[in-house]
């Protein structure tokens, strides 16, 4: 009699197996299915991929003599946009026939293709002149700078300071290459005695 109970059971047990294997070979193939867990892309967040500390940079001209000098404390990449971060930037263009020109500031950007520089914060440039003329210093709170065609623009408010003489101004446009300024509106100029 238990021998009969024990092959009924199995018999039952046997019935339900396919039905077992079924399930189990869904629930593996469930799984194959599922997509995978996603993976951060650096590419998709505003974080640098490199930082460069006490950074500078030469361009030269056709004959090998420094054209323009980069310098920066830090300097961060970000390949989200593709644009360089500058902490603290200085730029010195050099003119064969002219003096140097130091423009700084207390950071900027790098566009991506690095033709374009973007100053903020305390902008100075200092036009060095001879020895018989004083430097010409212009400051401004935004500079937008082109270095291959010599360039720089804003639109913001600019003193210049020439001499004794203290221009100022919204807006200018300044071509290196030629040497001339332009001071673009609400221009207001005074001169500043000697103190004897």
């Amino acid at each position: 009699m238990n021998y009969i109970v024990v092959i009924d059971r199995l018999r039952a047990w046997l019935t339900g197996l396919p039905l077992l294997l079924l399930l189990a070979a869904a629930y593996w193939l469930n799984q194959q299915v599922q997509p995978l867990p996603s993976v951060l892309d650096s590419s998709k967040r505003h974080a640098p991929d490199f930082i460069v500390n006490k950074f500078v940079a030469t361009t030269l001209n056709e004959q090998g003599k420094p054209r323009f000098v980069m310098a920066a404390k830090t300097m961060l990449h970000y390949p989200d946009n593709d644009s360089t971060y500058l902490d603290a930037p200085v730029l010195t263009s050099f003119d064969l026939d002219h003096p140097p020109t130091h423009t700084s500031a207390n950071n900027g950007m790098v566009s991506g293709k690095g033709d374009e520089i973007f100053l903020r914060d305390n902008v100075k440039i200092v036009r060095t002149n001879s020895t018989k003329q004083r430097d010409m210093i212009f400051t401004t709170a935004y500079l937008h700078v082109i270095p291959d065609r010599g360039l720089a623009e804003t639109d913001q408010p600019v003193t210049m300071v020439d001499g004794r003489n203290i221009v100022h101004a919204v807006g200018m446009k300044f071509d290196n290459k030629a040497h001339i300024v332009k001071l673009l509106a609400q221009v207001k100029s005074e001169y500043v005695a000697d103190k004897n």
